[in-house]
């Protein structure tokens, strides 16, 4: 064994456990930090060193060179992204999750799998799924919603009489993607998936909303007779709307299309009795993206995919190998996913739902709830800001009041750097920022710190 490797086996316990201040202080300092520390001197890269000098001298390295530019984003104002943190169980679960450093796909290894099983049905009962959908972990809601429309395409072929996953998508031939307001990922998966971006086709949205008319994605259905694939979707970037899914749905009986719903965090609504309304009908999809590093509170990458038809999921991603496990009836997560190396994401998600349950994860979603709505009402008695939407859940779409040009908003955004960061969006054509509450730490306080520090700094460039 290599001297230095040998000599930090021998002390691996003090190493984990200077680790482990080294993570204490980062996480005691967020509040005083700046959310987006200040761009320092350019970027530098060192060389790949000939002799390492051991774990101590790499964390050593890791605080003076890394750490400092690091932003706060585990942090309560870091408001960009519909990013969330990582509770403390989350990340006990998290640094279990490395130590033990499982490939969970397989039944000749099968704790991890069966852990990842037990999660997946917390999970569905957290969003009042039925037993006719099953789930898998994967690294975020762009994969959840690539492996969901991957189903999807094999449906289609199912209703042709060919199999995209056999023969090829262009046996499919043109294909039709009918949504709303969809998320820039679903361009990319079907992308991937060889349908092609311009297979997306844009459905009219109510008046003022982003919310798909039902009316108008029946008239689009009925255009060219057909299957099809409709992506619904619940808690849009900007403005957080919701498609009647039950609507949706109810297009099923005049109309042949798989319905993927992208929830990644609006499906988490349904953890609030004074929102859950916004949900209803999740249970009607036949794919559906739930993203679990924002809403849950888990490091990422974390996002949850399920489905009504894993025999369908199963044949686009069976991995024959003699030293993987078996297909069968309830096949192996390897299975089920684009990613044969599967860590066992599942345990962080497993520790916080165990360590807080259902009541401790509403309380955060409703505070953050409660948070954007407080921070939506002080930006809108601001004259020198304006809200472009209702606050609906946990986003917060807003802009100048005069000039809101893409120039003044960079100028805006990295004026409250040390203070809050959002990010940056178009809204009806209109330039602007929004806010997205999602962290478990997020207080009253913080909302207080933000709205000063937005207003001045609105003031000033107005």
């Amino acid at each position: 064994m290599d001297r230095t490797l040998a000599a930090d086996l021998a002390r691996l316990p003090d190493l984990l456990d200077a680790t482990r201040r080294a993570a204490a202080d980062a996480l005691a300092t967020l509040d005083a930090r700046p959310v987006v520390p200040p761009a320092g001197k350019p970027y530098d890269p060192e060389p790949l060193p000939e002799h390492g000098t051991g774990t101590e001298q790499a964390l050593a390295a890791f605080q003076d060179r890394w750490a400092p530019r690091l932003s706060a984003s585990a942090g309560p104002r870091y408001l960009g992204f519909v990013t969330g943190g990582a509770t403390p169980a989350a990340l006990a679960g998290d640094w279990l999750t490395a130590a033990h450093d499982q490939n969970s796909n397989s039944a000749l290894d099968g704790a991890g799998q069966d852990l990842e099983r037990e999660t997946v049905g917390w999970l569905r009962e957290l969003f009042h799924l039925s037993a006719a959908h099953t789930g898998t972990f994967v690294s975020g809601a762009t994969m959840s919603n690539t492996t969901g429309l991957a189903i999807a395409r094999e449906w289609l072929g199912e209703r042709l009489g060919v199999s995209p996953a056999e023969d090829g998508a262009a046996a499919l031939g043109p294909v039709r993607v009918l949504s709303g307001a969809p998320h820039s990922s679903i361009g990319k998966a079907l992308s991937v998936l060889g349908l092609g971006r311009r297979s997306l086709v844009p459905v009219p949205t109510l008046p003022g909303r982003e919310a798909v008319d039902p009316a108008a994605l029946e008239r689009a259905l009925a255009d060219t007779p057909g299957p099809a694939v409709v992506v619904a979707n619940a808690g849009t970037v900007n403005t957080v709307d919701f498609d009647d899914l039950r609507a949706v749905a109810a297009l099923k009986e005049r109309h042949d299309f798989w319905l993927h719903t992208d929830a990644a965090f609006g499906a988490f609504a349904a953890l609030s009795p004074d929102h859950a309304h916004l949900a209803d009908g999740l249970d009607a999809s036949d794919s559906l993206c739930v993203d679990l590093h924002k809403w849950l509170n888990v490091p990422y990458d974390s996002a949850v995919q399920f489905t009504r038809r894993r025999d369908l999921q199963a044949r686009v991603f069976q991995n024959s190998a003699a030293y993987l496990g078996p297909l069968g009836e309830h096949p192996d997560l390897v299975h089920l996913t684009p990613e044969n190396s599967h860590r066992l994401r599942a345990l962080a998600a497993w520790f916080t739902l165990r360590a807080y349950g259902r009541q401790g994860h509403r309380e955060i979603v409703e505070r953050d709830i409660a948070c954007a709505r407080a921070l939506g009402e002080r930006l809108s008695r601001d004259p020198a800001l304006t809200l472009l939407a209702p606050v609906r859940l946990n986003v917060v779409c807003f802009t100048l009041a005069a000039g809101p040009t893409p120039a003044r908003l960079t100028a805006l955004r990295e004026a409250v750097a040390a203070d809050v960061f959002v990010t940056p969006t178009v809204y009806g054509g209109t330039p602007a920022l929004r806010a997205a509450f999602s962290n478990w730490r997020t207080t009253q306080a913080d909302v207080d710190r933000v709205a000063q520090a937005l207003g001045t700094a609105a003031k000033e460039i107005a």
